[in-house]
């Protein structure tokens, strides 16, 4: 270790390579960081959406699902099965094991729903795929005073499809109203006058709403497939449907016996924003978008929305991006405030500029993090830049002690160089193993179960990737600075703030703290029972509700 530290001290060039590494990689990582409200994870469910139209919820488990349920009995790498079964349709949900790979268990999935026997008749095919990981971004309401639902919904719709225009924006959801559909009231006096039933009516509207296949037709030159796809959305398109007709060519309009609108269904399903009724719009990130530009985009079109339109108003009603811009801003603020305490303290009680290299290590350290952190799908969520203002008050102690234990062999008379390599030799072990308890502290979090150990285990990741850029700089590039800062040259006379410093803390130590120290190691129990009376303190208060636990 020692010819290491000798050669980088000598040869400050190398140091400042090292370090410009740092700058230009760091900012380069940075910038390529995506930011997230939380850590990423991959997906480890598989869903398998089943639609019968007019089967029950009964029919639905009993025909469907647990034909599925018993092929899936016995696969590799599946945690939990749990199903819903509505009317008309059902859903399997499958949670995976972490140790295994999601889309091997899908493909196996897959297989076990194609081993089944027989579907009833009418049932469409089977959706099986794996849930996209989405995180919530913005949510935000489409309201106007006496607006209807229906213009609000439409209005809604057609921010929806300006909105995925725009890069970075993939998952959307629209929600506040209930579902659409259309009312076919028949009039039965009007049955009676053409001689018609009622099942005559749903039957033609059955025959006339349809997406089915018909087989195909081969020929010598290529194959033809028949698709019959014929299905009405709206009133109006129902309208001509013929019920009935004679050979004569007299035919019966649907719209001669019976009255057509668009309604919504009597489901309760409905929000409101200042008392008017709303459409909610939320915004949805995947692992490859980044939250902060996605809300800022939205932001934007939501001001821009907002000043062409009368009628309608977009409001935001939840933002996550604005919890992450303040945890960035606190961030920066608790970097600023501790390197101008690191400058104020060290300037005061060894030199300006060797306070300014200490200082230094700061940014390096979360350059140098920033430059691995890719590596390690780190993004930028309110826990990676916990872990970060977690690790900032510990960044700089190792610092402080060396340059300090250098400053200490300096005025023993030692060169510059001379001082920086002995200085800085004498205190790697206590130092080492400082990083090393902390690093072992932290990287409890990386063994822990579940989402919780895939949350808290970024936390480790930025605190251990920060702690070991700040012990290479704090034994290879703080001591060359030093070693070559003009601080170390003989005849520099030391600042009067600096004597000052110096006889206030010589007064503390010889005044307060050594008679302190010298009554306690004389008087042994006396230090323990304060020790014990303040831990009864503690419980007692404990005890009595003084302070309280959640």
């Amino acid at each position: 270790m020692r010819k290491i530290l000798s050669y980088f001290i000598k040869y400050p060039i190398a140091v400042n390579i090292i370090a410009l590494a740092f700058i230009l990689f760091g900012y380069l990582g940075f910038k390529s960081l995506t930011s997230s409200f939380f850590p990423l994870s991959e997906s480890r469910v598989i869903t398998i959406n089943l639609t019968y139209p007019g089967a029950s919820p009964q029919e639905m488990e009993e025909g469907v699902v647990l034909k599925i349920e018993d092929n899936l009995k016995g696969l590799l790498g599946i945690d939990r099965v749990t199903s819903k079964s509505l009317e008309n349709a059902a859903t399997i949900t499958i949670e995976t094991l972490k140790d295994y790979d999601t889309d091997v268990i899908l493909a196996d999935v897959k297989n076990a729903v194609d081993k089944v026997p027989s579907f009833p008749s009418g049932m469409e095919p089977p959706v099986i795929s794996k849930k996209e990981a989405t995180r919530q971004t913005i949510n935000f309401a489409v309201s106007g005073k006496d607006v209807p639902l229906r213009i609000l919904k439409l209005r809604a719709q057609q921010i929806e499809k300006e909105l995925l225009r725009m890069d970075g924006i993939s998952q959307i959801v629209l929600s506040g109203f209930p579902d659409e559909e259309i009312e076919i009231a028949v009039n039965e006096n009007k049955l009676r006058a053409y001689n018609l039933s009622f099942q005559q009516v749903a039957a033609a509207v059955s025959k006339n709403s349809l997406i089915t296949t018909g087989g195909s037709i081969k020929t010598e030159a290529e194959e033809y497939l028949i698709r019959a796809s014929n299905r009405s959305y709206y009133a109006q398109e129902l309208e001509n449907i013929v019920v009935k007709s004679d050979v004569n060519g007299n035919v019966v309009l649907l719209k001669e016996i019976a009255t057509l609108r668009d309604k919504f269904n009597e489901t309760p399903n409905s929000s409101y924003f200042n008392g008017n009724k709303a459409v909610d719009i939320a915004i949805q990130n995947t692992n490859s978008e980044d939250l902060i530009s996605t809300a800022d985009k939205v932001k934007a079109y939501i001001a821009e929305y907002n000043e062409s339109s009368m009628d309608v108003q977009l409001s935001v009603t939840s933002d996550a991006s604005i919890t992450l811009v303040q945890r960035t801003e606190l961030l920066f603020e608790n970097a600023i405030i501790g390197i101008i305490l690191v400058l104020l303290i060290l300037s005061l009680f060894l030199k300006p500029r060797i306070a300014l290299w200490v200082a230094f290590g700061l940014p390096i350290s979360f350059l140098g993090m920033f430059a691995l952190a890719g590596q390690f799908d780190v993004t930028i969520n309110v826990l990676s830049l916990f872990a970060m203002i977690i690790v900032i008050g510990i960044l700089v102690d190792d610092g402080i002690v060396i340059a300090e234990n250098i400053y200490s062999h300096f005025e023993k008379g030692k060169s510059p160089v001379r001082a920086a390599i002995d200085g800085t030799i004498e205190v790697i072990p206590p130092i080492v193993a400082a990083i090393l308890t902390t690093i072992l502290a932290f990287s409890t979090f990386l063994f822990l179960e579940g989402r919780i150990g895939e949350f808290f285990g970024e936390v480790s990741i930025i605190v251990l990737l920060t702690l070991l850029v700040s012990l290479v700089e704090a034994l290879i590039i703080l001591p060359s600075h030093i070693a070559h800062s003009k601080t170390l040259q003989k005849g520099t006379k030391p600042y009067k703030f600096n004597v000052k410093a110096e006889q206030f803390m010589d007064y503390l130590r010889d005044k307060i703290y050594m008679p302190i120290l010298h009554f306690f190691m004389k008087y042994k129990i006396v230090g323990f029972s304060i020790l014990v009376a303040l831990l009864m303190i503690t419980i007692g208060a404990m005890k009595g509700g003084i302070i309280r636990g959640t």
